[in-house]
């Protein structure tokens, strides 16, 4: 029998100081534990938060999110660009992040700009995870029922060896995708809060879905989804194409289950399996489609190659790679001392710890070096600056 306080926790440092501040917690037995726990009910695709006062704190949160990305931030980009003016230097100039950093780091507004960001990430993330664990048997025990039901399949492989840049707290979730065994609970309601109350119904990956290429021919057999975290686009893709066999891969134990779960819960038969995205354990040839949703950006360069060349393996002669993240492939333009100190502190204080040499790498000429053929890498583009990034296997 599992040990399900445990499980996942051994292969991480992470994990093992997430078990020690668990198991210094008492779970409080608010919830009964049940095969499905649903205390408040659904909004449709959505489980409601197990408390009111949870739920409320959230949407507090989340509209303070939304006011500190436009005001705040249009007034910090503005005093911005004034203070480089009084300096008689061009806001849009050619610099480095630590010399944008430099000019406007002392300043109030463009300070608390990112200081108000960070604190609502932190906050958000105690409230979810104080939350679910104060019922962590309820919820774990969920999730143990579902392990082995269908429809879809869980692959667990809770002794792999997981790399050291997998193991970063990234966006500040406690324990990161590896090390919380309620990880994927925490994940999937902090995106919501992350998406600004956009994609409660899973909006943006029923759009995602819809804008994964396919092959010319039109055979649609197999699709992977690389780095699925907590499953909303795998579920869409399988929707989409509920004749086709879909995998969702990621290296977090307890995302996958807890987006299997979600799966049985929502019925829809989608398979999801504990595995690197460069090391997937399928064979060579045996999908038509292998896509990615901000992945990229949370990998290293070497990781990033790596994913690329595994998906060449994966895909059958006129298969299709597809993936979106975040901005343009190289640098952007005429980017402001702002944006560039913004970046700065995302990359030091989010934890976006590969965020800066994703922006360096040349993802065209990777894709090239794997032996695609790039079609329109820079289309796509969304109002959030994400590109798109396609490549088809010769035939």
């Amino acid at each position: 029998m599992l040990n399900r306080r445990t499980l996942f926790q051994a292969s991480t440092t992470i994990g093992g100081a997430v078990a020690a501040l668990f198991g210094a917690r008492k779970a409080h037995a608010a919830l009964p534990t049940a095969a499905d726990v649903e205390p408040r009910g659904t909004d449709r695709r959505l489980e409601r938060l197990p408390t009111l006062e949870a739920e409320s704190r959230e949407d507090f949160l989340t509209r303070f999110r939304t006011w500190v990305n436009s005001d705040v931030r249009r007034a910090a980009a503005a005093r911005g660009d004034k203070i480089m003016r009084e300096k008689g230097l061009d806001p849009r100039g050619d610099m480095t992040y630590e010399e944008a950093v430099s000019h406007l780091e002392h300043d109030h507004i463009v300070g608390l700009s990112g200081r108000a960001w960070i604190s609502a990430q932190q906050i958000m993330w105690k409230n979810l995870q104080d939350e679910f664990y104060n019922n962590a048997d309820a919820y774990l025990a969920e999730m143990e029922a579902a392990d082995n039901r269908g429809p879809g399949k869980l692959e667990l492989n809770p002794d792999m060896e997981i790399p050291l840049y997998c193991k970063h707290e990234i966006h500040m979730q406690p324990g990161g995708y590896v090390g919380d065994p309620l990880g994927g609970y925490v994940y999937h309601y902090g995106t919501n809060n992350f998406w600004e109350g956009r994609n409660s119904q899973d909006e943006m990956d029923t759009q995602l879905a819809k804008a994964v290429p396919v092959p010319k021919d039109g055979k649609i057999q197999r699709i992977l989804h690389m780095g699925c975290s907590s499953g909303q686009l795998t579920l869409r893709l399988k929707e989409l194409y509920p004749a086709a066999e879909v995998w969702g891969v990621d290296v977090g134990g307890p995302m996958v289950r807890y987006a299997h779960m979600r799966g049985v819960d929502l019925g829809v038969e989608a398979n999801f399996r504990q595995a690197l995205a460069e090391d997937t354990g399928f064979p060579d040839g045996h999908f038509d489609i292998v896509t990615s949703f901000l992945l990229f950006h949370e990998v290293s360069s070497e990781g990033a190659e790596a994913i690329i060349n595994e998906g060449y393996r994966l895909l059958r002669p006129g298969g299709v790679f597809y993936s979106r993240d975040q901005n343009d492939w190289s640098k952007l333009p005429n980017s402001s001392a702002f944006q560039l100190y913004q970046r700065y502190w995302i990359n030091r204080w989010n934890h976006e710890v590969w965020q800066r040499e994703h922006r360096a790498n040349d993802y065209p000429k990777l894709l090239e070096q794997a032996g695609f053929m790039v079609s329109s890498p820079r289309q796509g583009r969304s109002a959030r600056s994400q590109a798109s990034l396609m490549g088809t296997k010769p035939a």
